[in-house]
């Protein structure tokens, strides 16, 4: 039941779902599967342990779940997989993991990623996130719910972006951002909080007040970052507060950006 232009190059053992549509001159490799109603307008290669979650859109001279562009890569079999509804722009590129970095590039549903943005080897990304265009997510990173890359950022590895975060266009990201967090600069700074996608989120006003009383203890209170983020833990009361304390707390291989 689904629709391949002749000139697609396809393995036989591709796994091809109902309702798929495949475009003219694709290459689709043995080890791929693909949900039902996914799109790949035309000159896709999707090659390696790669699946597309259902009702995925992939546009041209896109390449999926080729090897990473890790100097370690020894040929060792890592995966790469993609959740539902996902928009993957023109000439965007998407690497499977390493045996390092546990073999497997995972982005969840509903995602948006415009021409020509990088998602790295053993990347984590999860749903709803938004990266522009030409940016790069490095390896090994993790990037929350709701995350948003402003166009022609680099986010570097092992960084960690918290929930509902916002990176400012033009930005190098070198160190982990709390959930909600407004990052912008060239060596990125945390600036405040994403009022703007809270708002926009129909997040309840005593949360808002809480995040934003938060992020003050955060900034201005005595002792160090973690300290701070350690005393806040006893007295947070809304979700929003206390998954942003979970965040600083736990295990992380970067610093943080911390409030000017």
């Amino acid at each position: 039941m689904s629709e391949i232009h002749p000139s697609a190059v396809i393995a036989e053992s591709a796994k091809i779902g109902q309702g798929c549509s495949i475009g003219p001159f694709c290459v689709i490799g043995g080890d791929v599967v693909l949900g039902d109603d996914v799109t790949l307008k035309s000159h896709v290669v999707i090659d390696g342990d790669t699946h597309i979650g259902d009702g995925t859109t992939i546009f041209s001279f896109a390449v999926v779940g080729e090897i990473p562009q890790d100097l370690k890569f020894d040929g060792e079999r890592t995966r790469v997989r993609i959740g539902a509804r996902n928009r993957i722009r023109e000439h965007v590129t998407i690497n499977s993991g390493t045996s390092g970095g546990g073999g497997e590039t995972r982005i969840g549903d509903d995602g948006l990623f415009m021409a020509g943005c990088h998602i790295a080897h053993d990347a984590q990304i999860g749903d709803r996130v938004i990266v522009v265009n030409s940016s790069a997510v490095a390896g090994h990173c993790i990037l929350e719910d709701d995350v948003i890359v402003g166009g022609l950022s680099g986010v570097h590895q092992f960084v960690r972006i918290g929930q509902g975060a916002i990176i400012g266009a033009l930005s190098m990201v070198t160190n982990d951002v709390i959930p909600h967090g407004l990052v912008m600069g060239p060596r990125a700074e945390l600036e405040g909080l994403n009022l703007v996608g809270l708002k926009r989120k129909g997040v309840d006003r005593k949360d808002i007040m809480a995040l934003r009383a938060a992020f003050q203890s955060l900034k201005d209170g005595e002792g160090t970052f973690h300290d701070r983020a350690e005393r806040l833990k006893d007295e947070a009361d809304s979700p929003y507060v206390k998954h942003m304390v979970d965040f600083v707390l736990g295990e992380t291989d970067r610093n943080f950006l911390t409030p000017r």
